[in-house]
């Protein structure tokens, strides 16, 4: 338990070797007040025990703990996102570090292209596919046409598919022949059931965002770490729509 006592590490010192920010801007953290420990406002060389104290920036939940990693992979098509695949097709989880064991952050299709969080961390993986929190993603769809107003307007306001109808949706056409569109749910091959639905099969489909995070410049096949900060945006953003919703985050 943290106290101020010989025991456990100075807070800033933990919050530093968790990336949060340098030492010393940690320190300011906790002088302004942004900073708890176990639900309780910080104080300025606290110890705590990593394993066993829960650490908030801005409500935002600090991981401690280092053996928790989160990737940001650019998924190619052909990929298949599982961790394993009985047919020998090639794996997400394939394409990242052997260790330790991860798992991808929901599903993209085979033939989809694009962002994929892969991770160890339980908590952000709920948070990020339970329906209740609805994170938005953004897709780019390549399709046949170019959708104009009145296929627009039936993206944006659900479109009825054999499983019901989809939730309002934020679509737009940037050029000839794509669509980009906004969705919060997580049903199998939304995006192209819904271009079918308005007479625009998708020829070519990459998600580009997942809530706050996006990176146009990793490459297909490429991964990268996230930074504290993007898998804070990512804890926040749950949160503030959490928050909208009136549920309480979990």
């Amino acid at each position: 338990m943290a106290d101020d006592t010989a025991e456990g590490e100075r807070l800033q010192k933990v919050m530093a070797r968790a990336g949060v920010a340098s030492r010393r801007v940690c320190e300011d953290y906790i002088i302004d007040g942004r900073v708890t420990v176990n639900g309780e406002p910080a104080r300025l060389g606290q110890r705590i025990d990593p394993e066993a104290d829960a650490v908030e920036v801005d409500r935002v939940p600090v991981t401690l703990d280092p053996t928790l990693v989160h990737y940001l992979l650019n998924k190619p098509a052909g990929v298949v996102t599982t961790a394993s695949d009985p047919q020998g097709r090639p794996t997400v989880v394939e394409m990242v570090p052997d260790e330790p064991r991860v798992f991808p952050v929901g599903r993209l299709d085979l033939e989809t292209e694009g962002l994929l969080i892969v991770t160890n961390d339980g908590t952000l993986t709920h948070r990020l596919t339970h329906p209740s929190f609805g994170v938005e993603k953004e897709y780019l769809a390549h399709v046949e046409g170019t959708p104009g107003p009145k296929a627009l307007r039936t993206l944006r306001e659900g479109v009825e598919l054999d499983d019901g109808m989809t939730a309002p949706a934020k679509a737009s056409s940037p050029g000839a022949g794509l669509v980009k569109l906004v969705i919060h749910e997580g049903r199998n091959r939304q995006v192209r059931r819904m271009c079918d639905a308005v007479g625009h099969p998708v020829t070519r489909l990459v998600r580009t965002r997942i809530g706050p995070v996006a990176d146009p410049k990793l490459r297909p096949g490429s991964w990268r770490p996230l930074s504290f900060e993007e898998v804070a945006n990512l804890h926040r953003t749950v949160v503030d729509q959490a928050g909208r919703s009136g549920r309480s985050g979990e």
